[in-house]
């Protein structure tokens, strides 16, 4: 099972060999955290398969504190039949990507996160035409000031594509930001930032000031105004439903993690 991989951000692959489903059984147990897991204390759900526990690609036991997440990692993979399609099972694959690369590498991660503080999507906006201008002040502005009023950072929009560097005092408050989340949601933070272009509208999504629908609008808002100028094209279209498919998958996973 590879690590989440929005779509967004395609790696080009020779096809996957199909992995028969060999497996009879999906059950969710509760155990002790194993100490090669590291992500939590105490008791966590696990997902055993014939009794075994399924593991991540990096070989740790793929479980959860939460245990309507790990019955939903469940049904994903009891859902797999005749073959295991990883396209399918986007909770197992943020649930993975968290125990195998967000934990380990959780310092790392952060660092690379800071580097979309200076090209975040929603501070770059159009000079003309009137109306997607207008659009834009609309949709993104808001999850801007809610962003100050909320966390204390004050991205500053500017028009056009030359880049601008934010405050220091900015680039420090949205760090700590990043910092306080628990690694399930930096897991979903990373996924959304790599989807969007934005840590503002993931940071919104995180933390529930918008939702997963609302989160494509406003990360699809310029090409949506060009398809309604210009009209559908067949591959912008499919790439758009695979980068709604992947926001609404993080939502659910969001949304599973408030659950006990």
């Amino acid at each position: 099972m590879p690590p989440f991989n929005p779509s967004s951000t395609p790696i080009r692959e020779a096809p996957r060999p199909k992995i028969r489903r060999v497996y009879k059984t999906v059950v969710v147990q509760e155990r002790a955290i194993d100490e090669r897991a590291e992500h939590g204390e105490g008791m966590a759900f696990w997902v055993l398969l014939d009794g075994k526990p399924t593991l991540t690609p990096l070989r740790s036991p793929l479980g959860t504190k939460h245990r309507a997440l790990a019955e939903a990692l469940a049904a994903e993979w009891d859902a797999q039949n005749p073959s295991i399609d990883p396209d399918t099972m986007p909770l197992t694959r943020l649930v993975s990507t968290a125990i195998d690369c967000v934990v380990p590498q959780r310092a790392a991660l952060i660092s690379e996160l800071m580097n979309y503080t200076d090209a975040d999507m929603l501070c770059y906006r159009a000079s003309y035409p009137a109306d997607l201008k207008a659009r834009q002040q609309a949709v993104w502005q808001p999850v801007l000031d809610w962003l100050d009023a909320t966390l204390g950072i004050a991205l500053q929009a500017s028009e056009g594509i030359v880049p601008h560097r934010q405050t220091a005092a900015t680039v420090a408050a949205l760090k700590a930001a990043i910092a306080s989340l628990d690694d399930a949601r930096l897991t979903a933070l990373q996924g959304a930032a790599a989807i969007t272009s934005s840590l503002a509208l993931s940071l919104a999504i995180v933390h529930g000031r918008v939702d997963a629908a609302e989160a494509f609008a406003a990360a699809s808002l310029d090409e949506s105004y060009q398809l309604e100028k210009w009209g559908a094209d067949e591959m912008a279209e499919a790439r758009r439903r695979l980068i709604e498919r992947d926001l609404l998958a993080i939502g659910n996973y969001l949304r599973l993690l408030k659950l006990p």
